[in-house]
């Protein structure tokens, strides 16, 4: 079909959205502020009604940017989703843009510098909060991007908004039975960043994850370490010899079939890392290879949980039962539940003295390599170009994000572009989370400039 000129002229130009877009960031900031003061953490003993009230604030920001048909979406289990939808103008793609509005605790309120839901400007020019970075920022640079349109949007859209990405998923379980409603032809997850503000990255790997809580018991009850320390197995102590078999004295993970991936990607200097991760000087570092082949194409273990009796009051006594949760972070291309059974093979094999085990608790989910060959991925690359003035990087990523596989296996034609207004510097899930409002700027110009992009692409074709 022929295009006429004034139609070309529809789609607005890259100065154009960098003026639309600037123009709206108060009333995004305002947008986030709103969806930070409300506690939605969807964690079990955590109160349902503040993240149904996520869902609620969320649901009209959408609805303001000229999102139609914004409805919220019932899960099997959990907390509801958002869903909203425009039709494509004639000729032109569909785009699904997707976030999350759920949070993590806040923790242990005293360690924050300033009140945990209440987003807070501070000296240095970022903006703290929990979840203003992960990734309510993602909804930011979602509502920015959409706003800067005024309603016009250059391709069609579908936005999903999660609300139990951070304890639960299934959205996942729900996507396969509801293919219709979410086809797309690229899918734009906003749960990512850079690791430097204005230095722009597209996340292309994923690790997966596995994860259990393994018991050790050796007694039937305490015993007195006096009376009986010396022939009697301490619980504990078994625990603790297992562990440490899980690394070699480099620290590499030495559990067998474990097996480092090679990494092509971007690295990330030492000191650098160092410095970000918060290790105190004199302290080394573990493992071999680059930084970034250890963190987004290796395995990793670490012992996130552990039931043991706490040091203030404890008693002189043998331990009878302890407990730890394991976690192992998986690189793309390995099976998580492949890394479950191995650690599970592996901590049966090196449990002491015929110690009793049992595992519960399990969990798993599988990391992505995301295909960057594509017409999306062109058009990802000059937006990123024009919105930061310098050539985008790939990067991976040793987070794990579940529901990018289900899209993956859902529609294995769709692009999928991961990004965001994420730095390293956000202390995501941790005190003083925190995030740079002109990389929500420069992110949401980058989106904007990229559905405008894949418009224009698709006219000139």
């Amino acid at each position: 079909m022929q295009i006429m000129e004034s139609q070309r002229r529809e789609i607005m130009s890259y100065d154009e959205l960098r003026q639309a877009v600037h123009a709206v960031m108060p009333t995004v900031i305002d947008d986030l502020a709103r969806l930070v003061r409300v506690p939605s953490v969807a964690a079990p003993g955590f109160p349902r009604e503040s993240v149904l009230e996520g869902a609620r604030v969320t649901s009209d920001i959408l609805r303001s940017v000229g999102v139609q048909d914004v409805r919220l979406l019932e899960m099997p289990s959990g907390y509801p989703a958002i869903f909203g939808e425009t039709p494509a103008p004639a000729g032109m793609p569909t785009v699904l843009l997707y976030a999350h509005y759920d949070v993590q605790p806040a923790g242990v309120v005293e360690e924050w510098e300033t009140p945990p839901f209440e987003l807070t400007a501070r000296p240095d020019g970022r903006l703290y909060g929990r979840g203003a970075a992960d990734d309510k920022s993602g909804i930011a640079v979602h509502v920015a991007a959409l706003r800067s349109f005024a309603g016009q949007f250059p391709v069609g859209l579908k936005v999903l908004i999660e609300g139990e990405e951070e304890f639960g998923n299934s959205l996942a379980s729900y996507l396969p039975e509801q293919r219709d409603m979410f086809r797309a032809d690229v899918v734009v997850v906003a749960d990512a960043g850079n690791n430097h503000v204005g230095e722009p990255l597209l996340t292309t790997t994923l690790r997966g994850f596995a994860s259990q809580v393994v018991e050790v018991r050796t007694l039937q009850g305490p015993v007195h370490s006096g009376g009986f320390g010396g022939p009697t197995p301490d619980a504990l102590v078994a625990l603790i010899r297992m562990i440490a078999t899980l690394h070699d004295e480099q620290g590499n993970v030495a559990v067998k079939g474990m097996q480092s991936q090679p990494w092509r990607g971007s690295d990330i200097p030492e000191e650098e890392f160092r410095q970000l991760a918060g290790v105190l000087p004199g302290v080394d570092m573990i493992g071999s290879g680059s930084i970034a082949s250890r963190v987004c194409a290796s395995y990793s273990i670490n012992v996130v949980g552990l039931d043991a009796p706490a040091v203030q009051g404890a008693r002189n006594a043998l331990i009878d039962v302890a407990r730890a949760r394991i976690s192992v972070r998986v690189p793309p291309g390995r099976s998580g539940q492949e890394a479950l059974e191995l650690l599970t093979a592996h901590l049966k094999a090196v449990a002491p003295w015929n110690v009793q085990l049992a595992f519960s608790e399990a969990e798993t989910g599988e990391g992505h390599a995301i295909a960057t060959d594509g017409p999306a991925y062109i058009a990802a690359y000059k937006a990123l170009q024009f919105a930061y003035g310098k050539e985008a990087a790939e990067m991976g990523s040793g987070g794990s994000i579940p529901l990018i596989n289900a899209f993956a296996g859902v529609f294995p034609e769709a692009e999928i572009i991961l990004w965001g207004a994420e730095d390293a510097a956000a202390n995501i899930h941790a005190p003083n989370e925190s995030v740079d409002p002109v990389e929500i700027e420069r992110a949401a110009l980058a989106e904007a400039s990229f559905l405008a992009e894949l418009a224009r692409e698709q006219k000139v074709d």
